[in-house]
Formats: structure tokens, sequence, C-alpha cells
């Protein structure tokens, strides 16, 4: 197993309330010294929650700032300091589709661009789902899609559904569920 590179130094470069931009001057055994520029997250990083009911997925549409349209994906949100993953994926539930999950399962935890981004995202299976809405940090009221889970191939080509974190966790659901 290689050994990791050096980091010769860290700067931050900018700050916003979501992200720092950080430079690594980094050395790697052969003595080959780079530059690079990554992203830092919070430590806790977030939750992406699949929620399933009565052999539905339950989604959400929510407006995308990165790619400037309406997107389909599943709940999301970030842990909050001193929160843990299952706080966080039980709070993000009952605030963006309106239901307590009584099962929660991490799945896999996964990062986005390892290149370049610090950032984790935890993917949760939420099950046995009651009814329970809080109040959330939306912009606007999310509207919410049950998805027949045997529909899952046509979910995938919904050109609505791009986000690879959907797609990873809708892959870890169809596999946890034994459907894949």
């Amino acid at each position: 197993m290689k050994k990791n590179p050096t980091i010769l130094t860290k700067t931050a470069l900018a700050k916003t309330k979501l992200f720092q931009v950080e430079g690594l001057d980094i050395l790697f055994d052969n003595q080959t010294q780079v530059q690079f520029e990554r992203l830092v997250s919070s430590q806790q990083g977030a939750v992406l929650i699949v929620p399933i009911m009565e052999d539905c997925l339950v989604l959400i549409r929510e407006y995308a700032a990165g790619v400037e349209r309406y997107e389909l994906g599943f709940p999301k949100g970030k842990i909050d300091p001193g929160e843990s993953w299952r706080e966080a994926a039980i709070r993000e539930s009952q605030e963006e589709v309106g239901f307590l999950p009584g099962l929660v399962t991490l799945l896999d935890s996964v990062t986005l661009a390892a290149s370049y981004m610090s950032h984790q995202t935890h993917i949760v299976l939420a099950e046995s789902l009651s009814h329970s809405k809080t109040q959330g940090d939306e912009p606007e009221p999310l509207e919410v899609i049950h998805w027949p889970l045997a529909d899952w191939h046509k979910l995938i080509q919904h050109p609505e559904f791009s986000e690879g974190r959907a797609y990873a966790a809708l892959m870890l659901t169809l596999k946890q569920l034994g459907l894949l």
C-alpha cells in the first residue's frame, strides 16, 4: 500500500457559510511537488435519506441552484454540530417529506468528488414511516412524490433525476432490499 504524500502547507483561500476553499502544497514520494485546491466542508457532512412507504420511494422535487432547474431526488441536508447521522436523517425526513422514520439504516457513506472536495454524505434508508411534519429551512414548499419502487427503472431515465448521490442511494437501497 502506498504511503500518503506529505502536505507541506494548507492555506485558506476563501470562506463561505458552507465551504472553505483551501490551497495545498503536496510533496509526493517521487519528490514531485504540486499545488491543489479543494473545497473543505463541515466535519459532520450530510445525510441523504431514502424513505420507503407502502412499496414507494418518497421523493422530493426542489430547485437545484447548481444546475439552475428543479431536480427530482431524495430528502437531504447537512448534519448540524453535535448531531449524529441518525438524528439528522430523522430530522431531515420530518422537515422535507413530513414523515418520522421508525427504522433508519446507514447504507454507506460516500464522497462527491474526492480529488477536490472533503464532503461526505451518509446514505440512509428510512422505513416504518409515520406522519410527522416539522418546519425546515427550505425557501419554498417541497413537492413530495411517491414513486413506485417497482418502477425504479423509469426513475433513472427521468430527466430531472440526475444527481450522482441519488443514483448511488437508489442502487444501495435496491441492493439492501434484494431487488438488485
